[in-house]
């Protein structure tokens, strides 16, 4: 039931509102950014988020104002659009004013009315700036002379004058390879490995940078080096090097506009100049060299003189990929860890333990005599008898090396390469390696973190920090497999099934928007979609069964998380496409053909004596994913109102279960393969008549018993078997998983001291020993979409179907496994959602809080209650 406040709860609520407002508009976005500087779309749109001190607050009418000068924006003045509304729409409105011009400026700002008749005050103001269109680039791209052979990184430096009060100044810069821009010897920004990584042949990113601060009246300087990185450097398999071309190119466009109105263009071209610096190699799978010893001093600032022997740069042809905004966040520094501890292993080699697996890099101070050269190796793991381990690197060096140029003491680290590791082997340092000279810094894109979650169970806990932070480690730029060996590719099966755990732990809005891009540009013409995005293996690898169905899945998840409905509008044709190739190559509605990973990375127990835990058919799976691609094709189509492709799509989609029953299925119901995975993915997917479907969910149940309470199922069954339990009445199979903390199982590595998710189960085996150091990476995000079923099932936080982006909220938590307590947050796209539950002698005690502008349906045992935006107390018996 309901519990009112108390007296003094209800005396500090008074309190506060007394001294605040009692609405007010916060956190504005426009395309899911905040304050961003390249919008290419011509009609962004803008979101905000309301707080309120009442109750049951939602909005009634809004207003926006959109204006070219801040200024005059509070007097009216200058308005390009001017709008008001009477709807509770808040997220993602179209812009509908005058026609925005490329390279502008736009300040906005909203208020609201509620439906209490209070009205806000206007937000703070936000702003946005289009991108640069294609005419408007004046810059050339430039290159170091002759062939780009060197594996040295090279820098490029104009000097330049201005004679007038500066009022603004926008740096556009992109690159063919890896850039880090300066500007009188500071950089530029504060991110990493830009231009990002994108299908480089058919579209390339730049960024844009506000540096009005960084210039001066008088002389100036621009610099810039670059790197291989993906456009250049080793990626992919078989040694693969120059994957998108052989010569990295700068294109640089800095504008500034003076206080008296006039411009002024700074752009690379053939005035530019170019040497060669102290990185004498950089590579993402083998790390960077770097030779003090080869350091300018000052090239990047004036008052530099010694450019006499630098060379000319030569201009490069202009390309046929088409450059684009920079529409995901960027690469930045995040955590910093100190050493936990500096060991000898039985080997003698000296290593430093930082606690936790990651991704980036070490920065190291050193002092010693010249030519000193400190060798830092990158590992996740140590042998069980204490050594450095990097078999599972495979052919990575995941080294990075410093060469000391004698004198004071010196600060390194890398610039175009990452490593994932916890611990690092340090050769060559000299002197005493104390702990304050190494910091470990994590890199990753720059995502809001939006959900919490924690319970009673310090091994969930864990579990929920190794799914965070193997987001964290393999989300840098694209969704990659694993970030430490010879990899690091936007494995399309990983992404789709940790997509919608994704969502919940960060705003990954921005990110896969971005990704998606590329998915719909390395998609074929014939409609299949590659194994990687971007693309790095051959045109024809792709198309295996919940690897490719990323086309249709990921949108879809994206529109349910954030009410996205344009990125079904821009997805709708790839999404059509995959469906389309399926059933250009499927027989009488059948997918039985074709190669498919199938349940990668399975567990498989010696079961020679009954075979119960064979191989998931890879065809059954294939048609399992080619019904649910046909399903979200639906409800994409649905949302666009696109009433003939429903009806095409429906009529497919009966055929296809149809032939599902036919070839894979028994009368009664039982699957020609017994695994568990093809219960999981047959009762998810809605393959079986509804007749049938307890029955099947009980001989899941069965077989998992029959394992001890284990799972078996890989990488396409894994992120399906809780819900499915919880769907279909076994929540507590669903816990007994959950909970099971002995091989397979989700915290049995966690007990072997895992601090990310690993690619395999048994990774590191009870004995101590390794799996196949093939492919063995300790942070591996898949399994780790466990996470979806913890955010929905134990703290209950759901989006309601018929409501996407948690503009109505289900919270439906469902205790078991012993836990006591549990709780959780997620910031929508609305406000915070909050959910936490204890349990006391079989009475669930349960607070929730409802963000402003949504309504939330709580459903407990023996009660469900509607309400609207705020915090509550409900008390319900567990039976």
């Amino acid at each position: 039931m309901l519990q009112k406040l108390g007296i003094l709860g209800f005396l500090i609520v008074l309190n506060l509102s007394t001294f605040a407002q009692k609405l007010e508009v916060i956190d504005l976005k426009v395309e899911h950014l905040s304050n961003p500087l390249a919008v290419e779309t011509e009609i962004p749109r803008l979101s905000w988020k309301i707080n309120s001190t009442e109750k049951n607050t939602q909005q009634a009418e809004y207003e926006i104002r959109v204006g070219t000068d801040k200024v005059f924006l509070n007097k009216d003045k200058d308005l390009v659009w001017k709008h008001r509304a009477s709807t509770d729409q808040s997220v993602l409105i179209d812009y509908a004013g005058s026609p925005l011009q490329s390279k502008k400026k736009y300040f906005w700002q909203v208020r609201v009315k509620d439906n209490h008749g209070n009205t806000s005050a206007w937000s703070t103001i936000g702003f946005f700036q289009m991108g640069i269109s294609a005419s408007d680039w004046s810059a050339q791209w430039i290159t170091a002379s002759g062939k780009d052979t060197s594996s040295r990184s090279p820098l490029f430096r104009k000097e330049f004058s201005l004679k007038k009060k500066i009022k603004s100044a926008m740096a556009y810069i992109t690159a063919k390879g890896l850039y880090e821009a300066k500007l009188n010897g500071a950089r530029i920004s504060d991110t990493y490995f830009a231009p990002g990584w994108t299908s480089y042949k058919n579209q390339l990113q730049y960024q844009v940078y506000d540096v009005t601060a960084l210039l001066r009246i008088g002389s100036n300087v621009l610099g810039a080096s670059l790197g291989n990185g993906w456009y250049k450097g080793r990626i992919g398999f078989g040694n693969q090097h120059n994957f998108y071309g052989d010569t990295r190119g700068l294109l640089l466009q800095l504008e500034v506009e003076y206080t008296d109105g006039t411009k002024e263009t700074i752009n690379t071209d053939e005035n530019w100049k170019y040497t060669y610096g102290p990185i004498m190699a950089s590579d993402i799978y083998d790390g960077e060299i770097y030779d003090a010893r080869m350091e300018i001093t000052g090239w990047d600032n004036t008052d530099f003189k010694e450019d006499s022997n630098w060379k000319n740069v030569n201009v490069m042809n202009k390309g046929t990929e088409k450059l684009i905004a920079m529409s995901g966040p960027p690469v930045r520094k995040h955590e910093q860890f100190k050493a936990l501890s500096i060991f000898k292993t039985p080997k003698g080699e000296t290593v430093v333990d930082f606690g936790q697996n990651l991704v980036g890099w070490v920065i190291l101070k050193a002092q010693g005599p010249t030519g000193t050269k400190i060798t830092l190796s990158h590992a996740e793991v140590l042998t069980k008898e204490g050594n450095f381990y990097t078999t599972n690197l495979r052919s990575a060096k995941a080294q990075d090396s410093y060469i000391l140029k004698g004198g004071a003491e010196q600060v390194f680290e890398p610039h175009f390469t990452f490593q994932g590791f916890r611990y690092v082997k340090v050769e060559g340092y000299p002197g005493e390696l104390k702990s304050d000279d190494l910091t470990a810094v994590a890199l990753y894109s720059d995502m809001a973190t939006t959900g919490k979650f924690t319970t009673s169970n310090p091994l969930i806990n864990q579990l929920q920090h190794n799914i965070q932070w193997g987001q964290k480690g393999n989300f840098l730029d694209v969704p990659t497999d694993c970030p430490q060996r010879d990899e690091r590719l936007g494995w399309t099966g990983d992404a789709q099934a940790f997509a919608n755990t994704a969502a919940y732990n960060m705003d990954v809005a921005g990110f896969f928007t971005k990704w998606l891009k590329d998915v719909k540009a390395d998609q074929q013409p014939s409609g299949l979609i590659p194994h990687v995005v971007p693309n790095v293996l051959g045109i024809n690898d792709g198309a295996s069964a919940g690897w490719a169905d990323v086309a249709t899945i990921i949108p879809w998840d994206m529109y349910r998380a954030y009410g996205d409905r344009r990125i079904l509008e821009t997805q709708y044709e790839s999404m059509q496409k995959w469906v389309g190739y399926i059933t250009s190559v499927a027989k009488n509605n059948l997918w039985n053909s074709g190669f498919h990973f199938g349940d990668w990375l399975f567990y498989r127990p010696n079961d020679d004596n009954d075979g119960r835990a064979a191989v998931t058919d890879k065809y059954l799976i294939a048609q399992t994913f080619y019904a649910h691609s046909t399903q979200l094709l639906i409800n994409a189509a649905e949302v666009l109102g696109k009433k003939e492709d429903v009806a095409k799509y429906t009529a497919l989609l009966s055929n296809i279960k149809a032939a599902f029953a036919k070839e894979y299925m028994t009368p009664t119901g039982r699957l020609v393969s017994g695994t568990q995975t093809a219960y999981v993915l047959a009762l998810q997917f809605d393959m079986l008549p509804e007749g049938l479907r307890a029955a099947c969910a009980d001989r899941l149940v069965a077989n998992i018993r029959d394992y001890g309470n284990h799972l078996t199922t890989g990488f396409l069954g894994t992120p399906y078997i809780c819900h499915v339990l919880t769907r279909f009445g076994h929540n507590d199979v669903a816990y007994d998983l959950l909970m099971q903390e002995s091989y397979p199982s989700w915290l049995y590595p966690v007990k072997m001291g895992a601090t990310t998710i690993w690619e395999r189960w048994d990774g590191i085996k009870p004995d101590g020993s390794f799996q196949t150091p093939d492919m063995n990476s300790y942070n591996h995000y898949a399994y780790g979409a466990i996470g979806d079923w913890m955010y929905r099932t134990i703290a209950g936080i759901n989006s309601a179907a018929d409501a996407p982006g948690y503009k109505s909220i289900v919270i439906a938590p469902k205790p078991g496994g012993k836990l006591t307590q549990a709780s959780a947050e997620l910031e929508t796209v609305y406000g915070t959602v909050k959910s936490a539950w204890v349990l006391e002698n079989n009475l669930l005690k349960l607070d929730v809080t409802v963000p402003a502008n949504t309504r939330a349906k709580i459903v407990l045992v023996d009660s469900s209650h509607d309400i609207g935006s705020g915090t509550y107390h409900f008390e319900s018996s567990v039976k």
